[in-house]
């Protein structure tokens, strides 16, 4: 594959928005005939236009197989656009017998899958049942994409514009694909054990009051009910199954963490409430949003993921003291990346690290400036989990 062909843009008009972006695609594609796959995100402004502007695309790059979906916000590469109409593109030529769309309308059949991007609608019922069938049904067992987030139309497409179920595009062995997730929250305490459970509340950790576990972790005392509900109102919990690992360095989750949101407790049984179903056995561990613990594991999986595409090239310590960590000055490239999608929380971006568009760059200013979309979504998919607080980037590979 050549490296992929990106663009976005933002207008009032959705027809002046992809106009715009448009130019920018075909300034970079001239002359270039093998085209196959294309990406579109969309902010909820554009929702209503949806079917529109995916006609327009196969009006001008007849041919092309398109998948996408609508978010609170979408990205490209160093830009995120949240709260405001915009929308982001990006082309690849990605071999036709290596990749598959599907849908509802769709299903995935008789193609060998080794992994997939998969866009999903949040009220879809047995939506964590689905992700995990997906995830069986190819050789990785992995898939990777997210939730469409919207306040109008919780759209996703493929070839078409569905609401409800789940939509994407799998890819076969030959397509190269390396994925990481990066969390964004830490442990504020010890992982425990569920040993008792009914439904969503935790009665016991480690044969303990779960709700004495919270108290003591947050070092909290419950004869001072001021201070104990605004810290309990941000707090969080990991989950993740019995045998998998928690906690991968001091003070950090692993990539199997499941975060949820704490929303109550049981004074009756001293149990807390969480927002999944509490399975006995499972690990537990509280934990709380932290900035800089996510930006440092950002630049992690960027790290992680240039050791494996170009593990020859110069450390990104070193690349951070050249060019590529001056704003005034293009980022440094990754040679070994045709493209790269980036899915992150509708609570992450610019307002959680701090400026606008400041995760975004902090992406292109690890992993280089590579060819990028993304969105914003209501939960992230990796692996056959669907998570919370995390992003979850993925890079296309060059073939040699």
């Amino acid at each position: 594959m050549t490296p992929f062909a990106c663009a976005h843009a933002t207008h009032p008009d959705w027809r002046m928005a992809l106009g715009l972006a448009l130019a920018q695609l075909e300034a970079q594609v001239a002359g270039h005939s093998g085209l196959t796959l294309g990406w579109i995100y969309l902010t909820d402004h554009y929702a209503g236009a949806a079917e529109a502007v995916l006609e327009r695309l196969r009006e001008r790059f007849p041919g092309v197989a398109w998948v996408g979906g609508v978010g609170v916000g979408v990205s490209g590469s160093g830009v995120e656009y949240f709260d405001e109409p915009a929308l982001t593109l990006m082309l690849g030529d990605v071999p036709r017998d290596q990749f598959k769309l599907f849908s509802g309308l769709r299903p995935l059949s008789g193609f060998s899958a080794q992994t997939a991007l998969v866009h999903a609608d949040a009220g879809t019922p047995d939506l964590g049942e689905l992700i995990v069938e997906l995830a069986e049904r190819t050789d990785a067992g992995y898939v990777f994409g997210g939730l469409t987030a919207a306040r109008t139309r919780a759209l996703h497409m493929a070839d078409g514009v569905f609401e409800g179920g789940l939509s994407g595009v799998a890819f076969g062995a030959g397509v190269g694909i390396v994925s990481r997730v990066t969390q964004g929250s830490q442990p504020v305490g010890p992982a425990r054990r569920i040993t008792e459970a009914e439904q969503n509340v935790v009665v016991s950790l480690d044969n303990e009051p779960a709700l004495e576990c919270l108290l003591h972790d947050l070092q909290l005392d419950a004869a001072r009910p001021r201070e104990v509900l605004p810290r309990l109102r941000n707090t969080l919990v990991g989950l993740t199954d019995a045998g998998d690992t928690v906690v991968t360095r001091p003070g950090q989750f692993g990539t199997d963490v499941r975060v949820r949101h704490l929303v109550g407790i049981d004074p009756g049984r001293r149990g807390v409430a969480i927002a999944d179903r509490a399975q006995v056995g499972a690990q537990l561990a509280f934990c709380t949003r932290n900035v800089e613990a996510a930006r440092r594991d950002l630049v992690r999986i960027c790290t992680e993921i240039r050791e494996e595409v170009e593990p020859e090239t110069q450390p990104l310590e070193q690349a951070l003291q050249g060019r590529g960590a001056d704003p005034g000055h293009p980022a440094h490239t990754m040679p070994g990346i045709a493209g790269a999608v980036y899915v992150s929380c509708a609570g992450r971006g610019g307002p959680h690290f701090g400026a606008p568009s400041a995760e975004l760059a902090i992406v292109k200013h690890a992993l280089g400036d590579v060819p990028l979309v993304g969105f914003f979504a209501g939960g992230e998919i990796a692996h056959h989990h669907l998570y919370g607080y995390t992003g979850v980037l993925t890079v296309f590979t060059h073939q040699r």
